[in-house]
């Protein structure tokens, strides 16, 4: 028997509801997803995968744009949050003893080196214009879904036969992918 692990979700069919969800467009489907990730969060605590953490942040920003309700200089601070979070928190798994650039750890993990620039100027330099920060947001959001979640997801979504136990079992092995999955 596989190792079972507690997770935040209730199942399967919860975890997959929750990522359709994020990615799915329409910002009120995208609130209700993203109310579920804070539950996960509140159960979960600090156990929380980087990747649901991350992809949470930037949609969280997206709603927010689409809503209307932030001026442009509070979307940029907002979504500059998101992306100096994600390329920090993502590098941070690959830093070794000595200290390694953050291009050459992005480029290690295929993050566009465009992205690291962008995060060392909301850092450090003049802040963007919003335009280039809603693109690095959908890059990473991007990069999210095909390193993280599509991993998740896997061959189930065309085996609808699957055992549902054996499902629970790999998504619960699945679910150390947040601490060390970056490598």
């Amino acid at each position: 028997k596989p190792l079972r692990t507690v997770v935040a979700w209730r199942g399967r069919a919860e975890w997959d509801q929750v990522m359709v969800g994020l990615y799915c467009g329409d910002s009120r489907l995208q609130q209700d997803a993203l109310d579920r990730v804070s539950a996960w969060k509140s159960r979960y605590g600090p156990k929380m995968p980087l990747a649901v953490d991350s992809t949470a942040e930037l949609i969280r920003c997206k709603v927010l744009d689409s809503s209307g309700r932030l001026k442009s200089n509070e979307l940029i601070l907002s979504y500059g949050l998101a992306l100096v979070r994600f390329v920090n928190l993502i590098t941070e798994r690959k830093q070794k003893i000595v200290s390694i650039p953050l291009r050459q750890l992005a480029r290690e993990v295929d993050i566009p080196v465009w992205v690291v620039d962008l995060r060392h100027e909301l850092t450090h330099g003049k802040l963007p214009r919003l335009a280039l920060c809603r693109k690095g947001c959908d890059v990473v959001l991007e990069w999210l879904r095909k390193v993280y979640w599509n991993r998740q997801l896997g061959n189930n979504l065309c085996e609808e036969d699957e055992d549902e136990e054996e499902e629970q079992g790999e998504m619960e092995a699945n679910a150390g992918l947040g601490s060390d999955a970056w490598e």
